[in-house]
Formats: structure tokens, C-alpha cells, sequence
């Protein structure tokens, strides 16, 4: 089913690693020309090296782009090619999750820069895109969010109230478009093994390694599958909201430690 991708032009947010980076890379097997944006320029051009290798036949235009900048991604769509005129999938997979302080002590500047990328951002990419899919009464939006988007965990209130409003957002955005054949989706994936976290602890490879000592986890290739299901099905169907977490996992606290 993923061959329904082929021709489909999609733009990937965060494509610099992680869910971002694998699903350029499905996406581009399956034939889909492809828009990525992200703020580190060399993994970008790092990722369409991969993606040549792929797929050559693909059209690839890459963007840097930090999607807390509204007046900078304003001015990046002004600059499409061409053939991105029309964008058929938007993901808006660009987010981060910064510290692990109770709220009494989270500080303003982490405050400011989870909402500014994981809810603001998401906002002005999809007030980017949504315009010209509902005239051409057709498209997809699918969100990344995460299953801390419905049940928070201590020491991360800030990062689960972020997910909380992309969750709230996307329900909003299904029924403002209802009349439209534009699909509304949210992939919510659990405990993933990627860079989210070490961005999380802010460079520390050790500390992140130590966190999922014992642990479950999914990798960025199995989100990546998930989410390319999500643009595949069928033209009457949509997949409006998924979670999937690795075998072990049960919530955003009750995960299985396998003894060591």
C-alpha cells in the first residue's frame, strides 16, 4: 500500500534525524518527491545524499529552517520550486522536549522554546500549507504528537503540555476541515530510542544511554512505517489518530524493565 505514495509531493519538518529522517528515507523508496526542513543544514544535505542513493528519480528540495521563526518560514515558502506548488502531505514532526524539572522550576527560556517549536511551529507550517489544499480540496496533515499528549508524567509538564495542545489542535483541525476531502491525522508514538533525548538532556550521550537502560524502545524506522501507513490508505478512509509504542509499554508510566 505504501506504492500510494509514488508522485505525492511531502514536507517533512525535524528531517534531520530521528522520525524525521527515516521517514524521508521511506517515503523516498516509495517514490514520493519530497520538501525537508530542519536547522542543521549539513544533516539535511547528509539525508539527500541517503535519499540519492534510494531513489535518484525523486524531486528533493531541502529547506533550513527552525519552525519557531514564523517571519523565516514565510519567507522560505516564497522560495519553493515549482513543482511544490501543490503539497499534498504535510508532517509536522519538528519538536523537543528540553529538562526534566517539575514545573516549579522548569525556566522560561525552556518554557518559551518547547511552545514556540512543538505548538507554534506546527501552527504556522500547517497555516502555510492549508490554505491550498482546501482549494484543491484535497491533502493530508499529519501531526506527530505523543502519548504524553493524553496522560503527562512528572518532570516533564511543560513538554507533555505541548503534545496535550497538539493533540487539541489536530481534533480541532479534523472538524474545521470535515467539509473537505483533506485528511486530519496524529501519530502518537511512546518511548523511542533517537536524539529527542539526548537534545532532551542536553548533549549528555551517558545520561541518555542510562535512561533507557533495561527499557523498551521503538526505533525511528518503526514510527517512520506507522506514519507512511498513515498516508497510504485508501482515498474514503483516514487513519485519524494512532499510537504505537514498543512491546513493554503500556502508558507514559507503566513501562516493563526487563532484568538485566
Amino acid at each position: 500500500m505504501f506504492e500510494r505514495l509514488a508522485g505525492k509531493n511531502t514536507i517533512i519538518t525535524g528531517a534531520s534525524s530521528g522520525f524525521g529522517w527515516s521517514t524521508a528515507l521511506l517515503f523516498a523508496k516509495y517514490g514520493s518527491n519530497l520538501i525537508l526542513t530542519a536547522r542543521r543544514e549539513n544533516l539535511l544535505q547528509e539525508l539527500r545524499n541517503e535519499i540519492s542513493k534510494i531513489n535518484p528519480e525523486i524531486k528533493v528540495y531541502t529547506m533550513k529552517l527552525d519552525v519557531s521563526d514564523h517571519a523565516a518560514i514565510k519567507e522560505e515558502f516564497k522560495k519553493l520550486p515549482g513543482w511544490a506548488s501543490k503539497i499534498d502531505i504535510l508532517i509536522n514532526n519538528a519538536g523537543l522536549g528540553l529538562g526534566s524539572d517539575p514545573v516549579k522550576d522548569v525556566p522560561e527560556s525552556t518554557i518559551d522554546i518547547m511552545l514556540n517549536t512543538n505548538v507554534k511551529g506546527l501552527i504556522w507550517m500547517t497555516q502555510q500549507v492549508l490554505p491550498q489544499m482546501i482549494k484543491a480540496n484535497e491533502g493530508q496533515i499529519i501531526n506527530v504528537g505523543s502519548i504524553s499528549g493524553f496522560l503527562a508524567y512528572p518532570n516533564n509538564g511543560v513538554y507533555s503540555a505541548t503534545k496535550h495542545a497538539v493533540h487539541a489542535i489536530t481534533d480541532a483541525l479534523r472538524m474545521e476541515t470535515l467539509a473537505t476531502n483533506i485528511k486530519v491525522s496524529e501519530v502518537m508514538p511512546g518511548l523511542a530510542k533517537t536524539d529527542f533525548l539526548v537534545v532532551k538532556f542536553g548533549g549528555d550521550e551517558a545520561k541518555t544511554d542510562s535512561s533507557f537502560a533495561g527499557y523498551p524502545a521503538l526505533s525511528s524506522e518503526d514510527v517512520a512505517e506507522v506514519i507512511a501507513f498513515t498516508a497510504s490508505t485508501k482515498s474514503r478512509s483516514v487513519v485519524s489518530s494512532v499510537t504505537v509504542m514498543p512491546i513493554g509499554q503500556a502508558s507514559s508510566i507503566v513501562i516493563r524493565r526487563n532484568p538485566q
